[in-house]
């Protein structure tokens, strides 16, 4: 079982690693799009990652809802914590 910290730590990390962001802009409350300049390009290349990391993959549907970097740390607990 991941808890919310570890998913926004490996979240925090990845974006760091694909996207060059600075690890102190990375807050909970930072907007994916407006904050961290993430376009849907980018969007994509972050499910991956988080499928790889995860091995469990998050739908596009749900994906489309997430705005800020807790709304992915949340869909990925759910995601990670359903079968648990």
């Amino acid at each position: 079982m991941q808890t919310r910290e570890d998913i926004f730590n490996i979240l925090r990390d990845a974006l760091v690693e694909l996207f060059e962001q600075d690890p102190d802009d990375i807050k909970l409350t930072s907007n994916l799009y407006q904050d961290l300049e993430i376009d849907s390009i980018d969007a994509v290349d972050l499910l991956d990652h988080i499928k790889r990391q995860t091995g469990k993959k998050i739908s596009a549907e749900d994906f489309k809802a997430v705005r800020t970097v807790n709304d992915v740390v949340e869909a990925v607990h759910r995601l990670v914590n359903a079968a648990a």
